[in-house]
């Protein structure tokens, strides 16, 4: 698995070789494209991520003692943010996720383009991912301090 800072840099190259909103806009639904489908049996009330207009689920589990996440949206849009949010934040340690925000999100100007739901879905999704990574910590620090 790369290393998150090598993921914030790929993912700020790639937006920045596309001309304009319009195509950059297009690179974040064709990342909802090709994330991987989520089991509908993840698809429950409980997986919902609160604060979104649209229907976003975050399923998640810890292999290896790092956070792998899947998701789904029903909107494009939404689905290729949760769809990069994905691919920064799956497979790290639940302290990498905790300590490293997404600040490929500024340096792209992203959110000066979406709208302010959009914008406070995309922040809902983050806090999600933190709350999960620092219960999968809890998790770890139980099972070290039993063995």
């Amino acid at each position: 698995m790369a290393d998150i800072h090598e993921i914030q840099r790929q993912i700020i190259d790639e937006f920045k070789a596309l001309s304009d909103w319009t195509e950059r806009y297009k690179h974040i639904i064709k990342q909802g494209q090709n994330l991987d489908p989520l089991d509908e049996e993840h698809k429950i009330e409980e997986n919902l991520v609160r604060g979104c207009q649209s229907q976003v689920w975050l399923h998640t589990r810890l292999e290896d003692g790092k956070v792998l996440f899947e998701a789904d949206s029903d909107a494009a849009i939404t689905k290729g943010l949760v769809a990069l949010m994905v691919r920064f934040y799956s497979g790290q340690a639940p302290e990498t996720i905790i300590n490293t925000d997404p600040t490929f999100i500024k340096k792209i100007g992203m959110e000066q383009h979406l709208s302010p739901t959009r914008s406070n879905g995309l922040a809902s999704m983050v806090k999600q991912m933190k709350i999960y990574a620092m219960a999968y910590k809890t998790k770890i620090q139980k099972e070290q301090a039993k063995a």
